[in-house]
């Protein structure tokens, strides 16, 4: 899916991923050669993109991603507790969430790269989310919104995108999210059903009853890898959960279906 979307391969910035013992996750990308993902591109634009995305790799050092701390953890799922962040967000209308994140990264790929009112340059972070929103077709879902998360240095003021690009800012409160790690590719043949492997496994847990069944979002996926990126390729489920007793651990709404 894509960078998510770039069928998304988890991050589709960075190269590899690595995660420390810290409570935030930190993603190394090292300046080195990748091997390039042949895939069929329906528009001259993708091309374009994935070679923006090429030159953003040879030059990353480091990527940001939110903090969190993880307060429960099992064999199959963790739940952690996130700190408020800002997030840029395109919402696409379409049946594939692979296309969905596509056009929706293209939008916010314009952003980060100048396409805003302070002509700012804003570095490439991790994860590109796509969030589904429950409704019809294939995918229980023909609604999406791409996000992504913006660097300390702008989530105070994010520079303001240009009026054609139909994005705006988001603030997420302190809240808790279930997370279901999977590899490979983001696709829309695998995206719901690593969706319910979550919810059953938390229907089984001591967190069945902390889900809600009243949301505006089914269930998001994080991308993490680089779409060049073939193997040990990172993603993640994740399902916001209710007030779990634990305090600052608010819910945004978030639900399994």
């Amino acid at each position: 899916m894509f960078l998510f979307y770039i069928e998304l391969l988890g991050s589709p910035f960075s190269c590899f991923s690595m995660w420390d013992k810290s409570p935030k996750p930190r993603f190394i990308v090292p300046c080195a050669s990748q091997l390039l993902h042949q895939r069929k591109m329906e528009k001259p634009w993708l091309s374009l993109m994935l070679i923006s995305i090429l030159c953003c790799l040879a030059i990353c050092k480091g990527i940001e991603s939110p903090e969190f701390a993880v307060i429960h953890a099992e064999s199959d799922f963790e739940v952690r507790l996130y700190t408020e962040s800002t997030w840029m967000t395109a919402s696409v209308r379409d049946l594939s969430f692979e296309k969905a994140t596509w056009n929706g990264f293209h939008r916010l790929f314009q952003y980060i790269q100048g396409a805003n009112l302070n002509f700012s340059r804003i570095s490439m972070t991790a994860p590109v989310l796509t969030s589904i929103v429950p409704g019809a077709g294939p995918l229980h879902s023909s609604a999406y919104f791409v996000r992504f998360y913006l660097p300390v240095k702008f989530q105070a003021t994010p520079p303001l995108p240009l009026p054609e690009l139909h994005l705006k800012p988001d603030k997420w409160a302190v809240h808790c999210i279930a997370v279901r790690k999977f590899s490979g590719y983001a696709r829309d043949d695998n995206i719901v059903i690593e969706a319910e492997k979550l919810a059953i496994s938390l229907s089984r847990s001591p967190w069945a009853n902390f889900t809600t069944s009243e949301s505006n979002y089914a269930y998001s996926i994080a991308q993490y890898s680089s779409p060049f990126q073939i193997f040990g390729r990172v993603n993640e489920i994740w399902v916001d959960v209710k007030n779990s007793g634990l305090e600052g651990c608010e819910s945004s709404g978030v639900s399994t279906y």
